[in-house]
């Protein structure tokens, strides 16, 4: 420390220490200033996505730009909807951060969404015919996915289990108790998953196909994570699932396999910035990091294993991972984004009436018919009275409450607005009295579909 000169008069030695004191308080001003700039570079991320994706992007992206807090809120994607549709007056969320299509635009709808077109070069504009960015710049598509089935190997070895190939041999009495799905009423990936089918395959023949799938299932998990982790633990053989959630869990040394069925949509998964956002520019600075080549890169990690939607980066892509713009995956469904978001909470309660809920009726109902096929093929001989019977039992188990017209009805979809988390929870109003009427002709068709099967079986 510097000693004062004794022979300096007292007045400079006063006027310089304050002068020295106001260099020091206005320094200490002006760190105070940027650290309260730094405290408010903020950004928070609404998403569906699991940590395992989530943490990679989060802890590059913090890496790179040091000042932004990143804050991630994990929801289920119609929960995040829903959540931000509430919160929407007071908003304090920048960024939503999901794969399904449809819920952004219920999103863009409500003008909850800010347009932001990234500058990031590369990027491919469409894909069969299905454009990878909203046309109106309001989301950007950062993945792609499609949908189809993962199993176990060991377990389909220890069970003598042939593989799958297309969704209707996940229908076989084979599988029966060896099959995991989740509800699209739990998970936006099991909603594109049951709309691919239903588009693919038509409204009737669709449903048939989920029903009979669901009928010979061992779970519908909470969330559609669960379907993949029971995969992976052996709990049941096979899953429905999005397919990153197989090719994770390849690359993570799990002995398990994945397959595209024909019937399959290729769709980008999606981010956008949230009308107010109260962090607007790091929002906007995580979306061009997440399009860059370091962000696109990042989904080759072991826990991520999801599909660029830039074409140079497939040139670093781990063995075994398709790339989509080759022509390696074949999709049959021109996934109809209107369609899926015009009847969204229509065929989330459907299923759920129908499968969710009642899902001990439907599997009661499906190894009833299953059992008095194999009665009848095993008897040798014809018995047109028993095919009868069974072919009834079937006809009501593929029943439907409400047909394709009347779901995509803009105003009888508008009727279905809540769901339910569980089966006790409460809907009201008109929609609670459609759910229960569905679900009293629903139980009545199951159980009857299963007294006439086994009138069926033991006619031998």
């Amino acid at each position: 420390m510097n000693k004062p000169n004794r022979e300096e008069p007292m007045s400079k030695m006063v006027h310089k220490t304050l002068r020295h004191l106001g260099t020091g308080v206005a320094m200490a001003a002006m760190l105070a200033t940027a650290t309260a700039h730094a405290a408010d570079d903020k950004l928070v991320i609404v998403t569906s996505f699991p940590s395992d994706l989530t943490d990679v992007f989060k802890n590059a992206f913090m890496k790179e730009n040091p000042s932004v807090s990143v804050e991630v809120v994990n929801k289920s994607t119609s929960s995040g909807v829903k959540y931000l549709i509430e919160t929407s007056g007071n908003n304090q969320s920048d960024i939503f951060w999901a794969s399904a299509p449809d819920a952004f635009e219920v999103l863009k709808e409500n003008s909850l969404l800010s347009k932001y077109e990234s500058g990031v070069g590369g990027v491919a504009k469409e894909l069969n015919g299905y454009p990878i960015n909203d046309p109106d710049g309001y989301y950007s598509g950062f993945a792609l996915s499609g949908y189809g089935f993962m199993w176990n190997e060991r377990y389909m070895d220890a069970y003598d289990l042939p593989e799958p190939v297309e969704w209707d041999d996940l229908t076989k009495p084979v599988y029966h108790g060896h099959v995991g799905l989740s509800a699209p009423s739990r998970s936006g990936t099991t909603h594109l998953t049951i709309e691919t089918i239903l588009q693919g395959e038509g409204w009737e023949k669709g449903w048939q196909t989920i029903r009979d799938i669901s009928g010979n299932a061992k779970t519908v998990t909470e969330r559609s994570f669960g379907v993949p982790d029971g995969v992976n633990s052996g709990s049941f053989g096979i899953g429905i699932v999005i397919d990153f959630f197989g090719f994770s869990s390849m690359a993570s040394g799990f002995p398990v396999d994945f397959r595209y069925p024909s019937v399959t949509a290729l769709v980008p998964a999606n981010i956008g910035v949230i009308a107010n956002a109260p962090n607007s520019e790091p929002a906007q600075k995580f979306i061009d990091f997440l399009l860059s080549e370091t962000g696109q890169g990042l989904l080759f990690d072991p826990k991520i294993m999801r599909l660029p939607v830039n074409e140079a980066a497939y040139v670093n892509a781990p063995e075994g991972l398709p790339n989509p713009f080759d022509g390696s995956i074949k999709s049959e469904v021109a996934f109809d984004t209107a369609v899926s978001q015009g009847r969204y909470n229509v065929v989330n309660s459907l299923f759920d009436v129908m499968v969710t809920y009642r899902l001990d009726d439907l599997r009661a109902a499906t190894v009833a018919i299953q059992e008095a096929e194999v009665a009848l093929a095993e008897s040798g001989a014809a018995n047109p009275e028993a095919t009868k019977l069974i072919e009834e039992a079937k006809a009501l188990l593929h029943t439907l409450p409400v047909d394709e017209a009347k779901a995509n009805d803009p105003e009888f979809a508008a009727i279905f607005k809540s769901k339910r988390k569980k089966k006790t929870d409460k809907i009201e109003g008109r929609q609670a009295e459609i759910e229960q009427e569905w679900d009293n002709q629903v139980v009545q068709n199951y159980q009857k579909a299963a007294e006439l099967a086994n009138t069926a079986r033991f006619m031998f």
